[in-house]
C-alpha cells in the first residue's frame, strides 16, 4: 500500500469530528499521509458522496484509499464494506448507495465486509452512531498502513448485494438528447448532466452550435431557452450562457461569471431532467 488515504463526509468542519477521524489514522500509523476529499458533503446525500468519489479516485495513485462516511443510518443493519475497484483504489464506506457510480461507470473488482470484531477500535462497542471514527477510519488506516491486507478487511461480499442508487437514463432521438440534472458544480452553480460527450457528440451537435435547452421539474418547465455550444467560458461574453463539456466528460451549462442553478432556481436529481434539441 501507498500509505494515502483520503477523507469524505458530510461532517463540516465545525466541530471536532474530522479530527477524530484524523487522530485515529495517526495513531495506526503515524507515517500515514492523510488528506480530506470534501467534507461538504450536503447532510445525508448519499448520491453527492457517491459521485465525488467518481469524479476524484482515478486521479491519485493506484493503492489509495478513500474513506466516504455519509450515513444516515449509522448504526443499523447496514453493512459496513471496503471495495476494491478495478483501478486499485479502495473505498472504505457504508453498503448504503455511496457505491453507486463507481460501481456503474469504472467498476468493482471486489467488496468485503468489515469484521468488526478485529477492525472495530477498542472499548467503542458502546458507541453506535460514530462508526466514521470507530470503524472506517481505524479500518481504512490499518489497510493504508498496510498492517491489514484487503483480504483480512473480513468476508467477501457478492457485488449484487452491493446498494446502489437508481442512475438517470440518457435517451438519444433523431433531434436530441434526453438525460438529467445529477450535481451542480457547487462554487460556480453549473449544472453538470448525466449525458456524455461522445453521445452528445454522436447526436450531429457541432462546437458553435446554438442549441435548444429545455429543463423540466417532474412535469413543470422549469427553463426554456437557446444556448450555445461552446469550448470554453471565453467563448462567450459574461453573463452569458454556455454548453460545455465538463471534467467528467459529460455535458454541463453555465453562465460565464455566473450561476447558473441560482438564476433559474435549478435543482439536482433525477426528477430534473434536461433536453439538448437541435434548431431547425
Amino acid at each position: 500500500m501507498n500509505k494515502l488515504i483520503v477523507f469524505q463526509s458530510d461532517f463540516g468542519l465545525v466541530d471536532g469530528a474530522v479530527s477524530a477521524m484524523h487522530g485515529v489514522a495517526n495513531v495506526v500509523d503515524d507515517s500515514l499521509k492523510i488528506f480530506d476529499l470534501t467534507h461538504d458533503i450536503p447532510q445525508y446525500s448519499i448520491w453527492e458522496a457517491s459521485y465525488r468519489l467518481f469524479q476524484t479516485t482515478e486521479y491519485w495513485p493506484k493503492g489509495t484509499v478513500f474513506v466516504s462516511v455519509v450515513d444516515p443510518g449509522v448504526g443499523s443493519k447496514r453493512l459496513s464494506v471496503v471495495a476494491e475497484t478495478v483501478n486499485g483504489h479502495y473505498i472504505v464506506t457504508p453498503n448504503n448507495g455511496t457505491l453507486t457510480h463507481m460501481k456503474k461507470y469504472v467498476g468493482l473488482r471486489e467488496v468485503r465486509e468489515i469484521d468488526e470484531t478485529k477492525h472495530r477500535r477498542e472499548d467503542t462497542e458502546y458507541s453506535y452512531t460514530f462508526h466514521g471514527r470507530d470503524v472506517y477510519a481505524n479500518t481504512g488506516a490499518k489497510l493504508a498502513s498496510g498492517t491489514i491486507s484487503f483480504e483480512q478487511v473480513g468476508e467477501i461480499v457478492t457485488l449484487a448485494d452491493v446498494t446502489e442508487l437508481a442512475v438517470g437514463e440518457v435517451v438519444k432521438t433523431d433531434n436530441s438528447v434526453k438525460g438529467t440534472i445529477d450535481i451542480l458544480d457547487v462554487r460556480f452553480g453549473s449544472l453538470w448532466t448525466n449525458v456524455p460527450r461522445d453521445v452528445f457528440v454522436s447526436a450531429g451537435f457541432k462546437h458553435g452550435d446554438t442549441v435548444e435547452v429545455m429543463i423540466r421539474n417532474g412535469n413543470k418547465t422549469a427553463y426554456n431557452n437557446r444556448i450555445v455550444y461552446g469550448r470554453s467560458f471565453a467563448d462567450v461574453y459574461p453573463s452569458e450562457q454556455i454548453i460545455y463539456v465538463n471534467s467528467v466528460y459529460n455535458m454541463a451549462i453555465a453562465i460565464n461569471q455566473g450561476n447558473f442553478a441560482k438564476a433559474y432556481n435549478i435543482g439536482t436529481g433525477q426528477h430534473w431532467e434536461i433536453e439538448f434539441k437541435k434548431m431547425k
